[in-house]
């Protein structure tokens, strides 16, 4: 029995945890979504049939695309227990990376991070500006006020972030349970005015509001699905909470409290005369708490944004490090800034260029209204995505039977179709914005990508095997005391450096190791398959250290356990050789020159292996060449 109660316990506390982390950025939706549908870019009028049709999509949007699509589904579709995009594609791909539609999948995959990064400079940025805009429904004089209050939040908080969030995230769970318990008091109060609102659970309503308004309706798609925006981040922080917490969150708490919240707004305007009505619908958030309320309302959601904002900083961190893991960025600098917990990590360049975007994204749109049309796009277009990776799981993975999947697949993507079909409507008001930034960040992947494998393969047609030059190279080469690790990409030849070096220095080590780090379609790989050694005879070794891509590479530490090397690693006898090759962009087929060129201007400006792999500063040596690819 008290095992029992220890798990529930346990299980309780992670889905208190996962609330104050996990569910900021759809828990500050309704901030923005009620009011956009009504007063975005677009003018719905709020009489009874159109707050009951938009209040029955809000309701089925949540149902079908969160608690069916990514709660439901999504959720099972695990790799060992990490959720995410990227994490999909690795599972994926280990099924059909060898068919047809294998490079499909990745693509998909790549550009549903692409769009990501689109995403993570527009939440902060909406959820933020939404929030202080509130101090106009407060005092209308406060408006000069709003721009600068959100510029000085939001760099604040990138500011902070090499500090490390572990003291303050011990706030996070208590503020944003506070934040929803009064999301659900506000709603309920209005509900109980008026309770006739309910009657939008019938999905009745939705299609009526599309008979009666027909092409507005469409476009009103496009600002209800902010509602469920989000979604992905349940998915992807299933690792850290696990399923089971996840679930009780949005089920027993979080769900309920946003949907009492969206019917509370509806039936508070549904009890105003039209000229109030008019007026309310403009900023109904704020206007659902009394009037001496509405300051603490407006401060606890601004710190309920900036919690949001924080979680999708993290997130960039946290898919940024899975790509460079899975070889789709270049290496960056990466700072790990708790000593306890390996997954909360800093890194610098990407904190930067998310500050500047969202600066200028403050400065551009001025609004949250204004921003709420370039929002959209991404996320439809990364939920549109994730159904078409689900359409893969289901049919070659799970291999489910086609009458069963095809129905499935086929709800999701006409939800999903017809949410981003609409957003497209928006393109020339913003959606270009995160389109732009997703095509850039694809282009940058994609070359990454395709640039290493020519790399490699270049490199592959001169190499030697490992095995006849230790024979060669014992016989005719001095030898020194101590350890000499040469890192290798490849798992078969001679490395460039290992050949430079006895062409220029003309002696080996007593010990000579070709070490390559292997990152596997896994997040975690067991301890027992992370070191792979083969004895090549006369001192040479080649050594193999598997990861999965959700960990950290740190090589000293993983050296102390591979001891059948030969014997123990000393440090302070070893020294690391690595290669760093010079590209030269040629016309042999392979890429587009300007992708060559942009490629050879990545590798130059990527973080050096000797801080990526956590290597002693004292004991490494680079030896250059040049390539062409």
């Amino acid at each position: 029995m008290g095992h029992g109660g220890d798990s529930r316990s346990a299980k309780y506390k992670l889905a208190a945890a996962a609330v104050g982390i996990v569910f900021g950025d759809i828990g500050t939706s309704p901030l923005y979504a009620f009011r956009e549908t009504f007063s975005g870019h677009h003018h719905l009028a709020a009489n009874e049939i159109n707050l009951m049709g938009v209040i029955s999509l809000i309701f089925w949007s949540m149902t079908i695309v969160v608690t069916i699509k990514y709660v439901g589904l999504l959720m099972k579709a695990d790799n060992k227990g990490q959720g995410g995009t990227l994490a999909l594609v690795a599972l994926i791909s280990r099924f059909i990376s060898r068919s047809k539609y294998g490079w499909l999948a990745v693509a998909l995959g790549v550009f549903a991070t692409a769009l990501f990064y689109g995403d993570s400079m527009i939440t902060p940025t909406v959820s933020v500006l939404s929030a202080v805009e509130g101090l106009t429904v407060v005092e209308a004089r406060l408006q000069p006020f709003v721009i600068p209050v959100s510029l000085v939040l939001l760099v604040g908080l990138f500011v902070i972030q090499k500090r490390g969030t572990a003291k303050v995230g011990a706030l996070f769970a208590p503020i944003m349970i506070t934040y929803f318990t009064v999301l659900a008091v506000l709603g309920i109060v209005h509900i109980v005015q008026s309770p006739e609102v309910l009657y939008a659970l019938n999905p009745w309503y939705a299609l009526r509001f599309f008979l009666d308004d027909g092409y507005t309706a469409f476009l009103a798609l496009g600002s209800v699905v902010l509602a469920v925006t989000g979604s992905e981040a349940l998915y992807s922080d299933m690792g850290h909470f696990g399923r089971g917490p996840m679930r009780l969150s949005w089920f027993g708490f979080v769900m309920p409290c946003l949907l009492l919240n969206y019917f509370g707004q509806g039936a508070m305007i549904m009890g105003m005369e039209p000229a109030q009505a008019a007026e309310a619908i403009k900023n109904p958030f704020f206007i659902l708490a009394p009037e001496a309320l509405r300051l603490p309302l407006v401060l606890l959601a601004t710190c309920a944004a900036v919690i949001a904002s924080q979680a999708v900083i993290t997130g960039a961190f946290s898919v940024t490090h899975q790509a460079i893991q899975l070889g789709f960025i270049p290496r960056l600098s990466i700072r790990h800034t708790s000593e306890t917990e390996a997954g909360q990590i800093y890194i610098p360049f990407i904190n930067w260029v998310l500050m500047v975007a969202v600066i200028a994204l403050v400065l551009s749109f001025r609004t949250s209204s204004n921003l709420a049309a370039a929002y959209g796009i991404a996320v439809t277009g990364a939920m549109l995505i994730d159904t078409c990776l689900i359409a893969v799981l289901v049919s070659l993975v799970w291999r489910w039977n086609k009458w069963l999947w095809i129905p499935v697949v086929g709800g999701f993507f006409l939800v999903d179709g017809a949410y981003f079909a609409a957003n497209t409507t928006k393109i020339p008001d913003g959606g270009w914005v995160p389109l732009a930034i997703g095509g850039v960040a694809f282009t940058l992947l994609t070359t990454w990508a395709r640039g290493r494998k020519l790399m490699r393969d270049r490199m592959s047609e001169v190499e030697l095997p490992l095995d006849i030059f230790a024979k060669s190279a014992h016989a005719s080469t001095q030898r020194v005391p101590g350890t000499a690790i040469f890192m290798s990409a490849a798992t078969k030849g001679v490395p460039s450096a290992l050949l430079h070096n006895i062409k220029h220095n003309k002696v080996l080590h007593e010990r000579v190791v070709v070490l390559t780090v292997n990152i596997r379609d896994l997040p975690y790989v067991d301890p027992g398959e992370r070191v792979a050694i083969t004895d090549l005879g006369q001192g040479f070794f080649r050594l193999v250290l598997n990861y999965g891509f959700m960990e950290e590479t740190d090589l000293p530490a993983a050296l102390k356990e591979a001891g059948m090397c030969g014997g123990k690693f000393d440090m302070m006898q070893t020294s690391f050789f690595l290669s760093r090759q010079t590209l030269i962009a040629s016309k042999t087929p392979g890429m587009a020159i300007w992708r060559e060129k942009l490629f050879s201007w990545m590798l130059r400006n990527a973080a050096t292996p000797m801080d990526f792999f956590r290597l002693p500063t004292n004991r490494v040596v680079e030896l250059g060449s040049q390539l062409e690819i």
